[in-house]
């Protein structure tokens, strides 16, 4: 495992526009520090995210992995961009005839989805706890540790989207198109959601809950209308926005599911195809 990660973390080294993402990416993860600066007043109206309560505990650990998962699509560039270097620079037959597998290619590739998803959920972490240390009213160790199946759902929730991506740059081997088949596959699930409440409104959620990108995008739910304040004005207005944000069981394992789908598909494909 150490070995094949190695090769990516190598190639990953030397690649100039990977670096740059990857940068981008990092850097706009630590830039959520910034929202708690947002802050203005419109006469009698005072406007101050940090202090509504979006970096209190438990609420930190849903809202910031929410905010960072739309970051993801940096890192699917990165993940695009390597299978297409692959295959513009000749590496990938290079790496066969110096005698890695296809399984093993397959692998070591997969690894450096895991490596980049770990970090970025370690690095998150470390954002939260700064900020919720910084901001909350609420430091109890119980109250601090409450909610931390948010992290586990947002690393499952980058491995399965990467693992699209990675599936994806083996099936059209360009980094731009990989990503435009990513938009086509989003948009068809969106023609199938629109179907579905024409055709069949109340089962809608359940039979959508199966889509890959709609899987990947139940694990962590909007936090916005989470927010006490939220609530109070929906309130006044005869809204009701209650609902269950907890991270479930189920939508893990479809990932889950899903992630091992398309590793064995890109093995499958690439096993297939004659390089």
């Amino acid at each position: 495992m150490l070995r094949l990660l190695n090769i990516e973390i190598h190639k990953l080294k030397y690649n100039r526009a990977s670096r740059v993402l990857i940068f981008i990416y990092f850097l706009l993860l630590t830039s959520i520090a910034l929202i708690a600066a947002i802050k203005f007043d419109i006469g009698p109206v005072k406007f101050h995210l940090a202090e509504m309560g979006i970096f209190d505990f438990p609420y930190i650990w849903h809202f910031n992995t929410y905010v960072a998962a739309i970051l993801k699509f940096f890192l699917l560039l990165v993940i695009v961009s390597m299978m297409s270097n692959e295959y513009t620079n000749k590496t990938l037959k290079q790496n066969l005839i110096d005698g890695l597998s296809k399984k093993e290619f397959v692998l070591s590739k997969f690894y450096a989805v895991i490596l980049l998803a770990g970090i970025s959920t370690l690095f998150v972490f470390i954002v939260s706890i700064i900020l919720g240390y910084s901001y909350s009213d609420f430091n109890e160790f119980s109250i601090v540790t409450t909610d931390l199946e948010y992290l586990i759902a947002f690393f499952v929730k980058l491995v399965g989207f990467f693992s699209f991506g990675l599936f994806l740059g083996i099936l059209v081997k360009r980094s731009a198109f990989a990503v435009g088949a990513m938009l086509v596959w989003a948009m068809a699930e969106g023609f199938a959601k629109g179907m579905l409440y024409w055709k069949h409104e109340d089962y809608v959620s359940e039979i959508m809950r199966f889509f890959p990108l709609e899987a990947i995008s139940n694990l962590i739910k909007e936090p916005f209308t989470r927010l006490s304040a939220v609530k109070t004005v929906a309130k006044q207005v005869g809204e009701d926005l209650s609902k269950d944000f907890s991270v479930q069981p189920l939508d893990i394992l479809i990932v889950l599911i899903w992630t091992f789908i398309f590793v064995y598909l890109s093995y499958a494909l690439l096993k297939k195809r004659d390089l």
